[in-house]
């Protein structure tokens, strides 16, 4: 047990030392002894104190003392209080310990496959979590990019507070600037009163911006100010607010290149690409398609209260070939539309409607004789110029994305409806 006559001294001690707690006098010469706990808020601190009101004890226990005892108080009293404290801290300490080796070894909830790829995935998510440095994760359309962040966001020191996600491609660039940092009232026609934005309502937690690349350069750079200064200021209005925020970024687009082009802010990107997590596309997974497959027929035939269904083997087989373009959320569309079509308990060829007539054959003289796999935009202006006789709703389904996204990439694109 080491002893120290004031606040200061005690702070030169602890610093020198470890401690598992500390138990101060709440008058001292000096400061008084409450100025420990904002000092060593990983130590748990008893405060003494000869006034028995409740006022003090209280004052004490809101900034954060673990228990108070006042004076005269029995020794064999307060004797068990430590050890009471102690054991409760060895207890809290174990369990630590043992969600971190736990996280270690056992997947991201709701990420399946075990394929090398995710594997790493995995790794990766467990190693950055806990830090607080921005995170890119970068990978096609579909592939999953959202659940990682979710997945980042649980393991993280944040995971008490909100996780804020925003598509930054399924909002007019006319109104990302207001949602993302909101307005005054003034601001503009129909700002009637003060709005925050998004970056505000994760203040002490996560920001995911799902398709970053899609932000127009005036507001990256508004973007780049919030993660430099750590302050935001309302569409409108003079004043900026702090902001405590642990950004992740997400996007299908190559963004070194959009820096080379100009299209985007080389500062903005650096500031996002401390750490990247690369996603594979579903047809480089190889037995995880069909885990992911039969996991989420499980999950949407629970919903429709079909429990006993299950894919044929020519089906299994034919997801295996087959090159998936639109990834995990092509194939959530395609096995929710078998559904629908069948009334026994197999899915069969005739209900899966793949968009390939031909599956492409995932064959080694295949993958050396093939073509250098297209952008996501060029596949869409190709898919959308080969298909001229379907609906928009067909179309959407197809790919397996909303109307309303469909929409949005038609404009983007420049395709129009023929």
């Amino acid at each position: 047990m080491n002893t120290a006559e004031s606040v200061e001294d005690a702070i030169i001690l602890i610093k020198d030392k470890a401690f598992d707690l500390i138990l101060s006098d709440l008058r001292l010469p000096g400061e008084p002894g409450t100025s420990l706990i904002k000092q060593f808020t990983n130590i748990p601190i008893i405060i003494m104190t000869s006034y028995a009101s409740v006022s003090s004890a209280v004052d004490a226990m809101k900034i954060g003392a673990i228990d108070y005892i006042s004076k005269p108080f029995d020794h064999s009293e307060l004797l068990l209080m430590i050890k009471r404290i102690l054991h409760e801290r060895h207890l809290s300490l174990e369990n630590s310990a043992l969600k971190k080796e736990i996280a270690k070894t056992h997947t991201v909830s709701g990420m399946i496959g075990d394929c090398p790829a995710m594997q790493k995935i995995n790794q990766q998510i467990h190693k950055v979590a806990p830090m607080d440095t921005s995170i890119l994760i970068l990978g096609e359309t579909g592939t999953g990019k959202e659940l990682v962040a979710r997945a980042i966001h649980q393991y993280s020191l944040r995971e008490a507070s909100a996780l804020i996600s925003i598509n930054c491609a399924a909002i007019a660039n006319n109104l990302i600037e207001s949602e993302l940092f909101g307005y005054s009232k003034g601001a503009f026609t129909g700002a009637h009163q003060d709005h925050p934005g998004l970056i505000e309502a994760a203040n002490g937690g996560t920001l995911f911006l799902d398709e970053i690349g899609e932000l127009s350069l005036d507001v990256q750079a508004r973007l780049l100010r919030v993660l430099q200064e750590s302050e935001v200021r309302r569409v409108g209005s003079t004043q900026t607010r702090h902001v405590d925020i642990r950004l992740i970024a997400a996007t299908h687009r190559n963004l070194p290149q959009m820096v080379e082009d100009k299209l985007f802010r080389s500062d903005l990107f650096f500031r996002l690409n401390v750490f990247d997590i690369k996603l594979p596309p579903l047809k480089d997974r190889g037995s995880d398609i069909n885990k992911l497959a039969n996991h989420i027929l499980f999950e949407t035939a629970n919903k429709q209260a079909r429990t006993k269904v299950k894919f044929s083997s020519q089906v299994l087989e034919s997801f295996q070939q087959y090159n998936w373009p639109g990834n995990i959320r092509e194939m959530q569309n395609i096995i929710e539309r078998a559904l629908i079509l069948s009334d026994g308990n197999e899915l069969t060829l005739e209900h899966i409607a793949l968009f390939e007539k031909k599956p492409i054959q995932n064959t080694k003289a295949h993958i050396n004789n093939s073509t250098p796999s297209l952008s996501l935009d060029e596949y869409l202006v190709h898919f959308l110029n080969e298909n001229t006789r379907q609906t928009e709703t067909e179309l959407a389904k197809k790919l397996g994305i909303s109307r309303k996204t469909l929409w949005e990439k038609r404009n983007r694109l420049n395709i129009p409806k023929k």
